[in-house]
């Protein structure tokens, strides 16, 4: 009982400010001894950083050069095929669907490079969606479709308060070029 009296003559002495100001010095000291354990961590791994930073890195292996046929033939095995470019626009259209856009109608162009008969199929798709579903749906197509170039991307927002955002991507389709007698 005297105990607690006393407790209580002491806190009734002390000012509210001043046990405030004693509150956040033990929890401050608290902070530093939980961090100190942290702190030598960071330095260890920093001191291992630099030492890795000064070791040289081992010279890689020269892989012989391919032969200029070896690069044709893997160039060519990676351009799509002219008469599929309907099924691979519908793949587009489905991958924008998979990830909720809405995908009004876009401008085609098709072109054949004169000297190697290449030709291209460029495709501008004027997009609505959230910016990380546009950005989801981009990478999809390029998985999707190897052969195809993701060439220009614009974004626009009217006011900070939309949901989604206007977007406008440029894909190329880099096709194989056609045979002699195909349509």
């Amino acid at each position: 009982m005297k105990l607690l009296l006393r407790a209580r003559l002491l806190l009734a002495c002390i000012d509210p400010l001043v046990a405030l100001v004693c509150a956040l010095l033990v929890v401050g000291a608290g902070v530093q001894a939980a961090l100190v354990p942290a702190r030598s961590q960071l330095e260890r791994d920093l001191a291992a950083a630099r030492q890795a930073a000064r070791t040289p890195l081992p010279a890689p292996l020269a892989a012989a050069p391919a032969a200029s046929d070896e690069n044709l033939r893997r160039f060519d095995a990676i351009l799509g095929e002219p008469r599929q470019v309907e099924r691979q626009l519908k793949e587009v259209f489905a991958l924008a669907e998979r990830h909720g856009l809405s995908l009004r109608q876009g401008e085609y162009r098709s072109s054949v490079e004169p000297r190697s008969g290449l030709q291209t199929y460029q495709v501008d798709l004027p997009l609505k969606g959230s910016y990380g579903a546009i950005w989801a749906f981009a990478l999809d197509v390029l998985r999707a479709l190897p052969h195809a170039s993701l060439d220009d991307v614009a974004f626009r927002r009217d006011s900070i308060g939309q949901d989604g955002v206007e977007a406008r991507l440029r894909l190329t389709l880099h096709l194989a070029a056609r045979r002699k007698g195909a349509p």
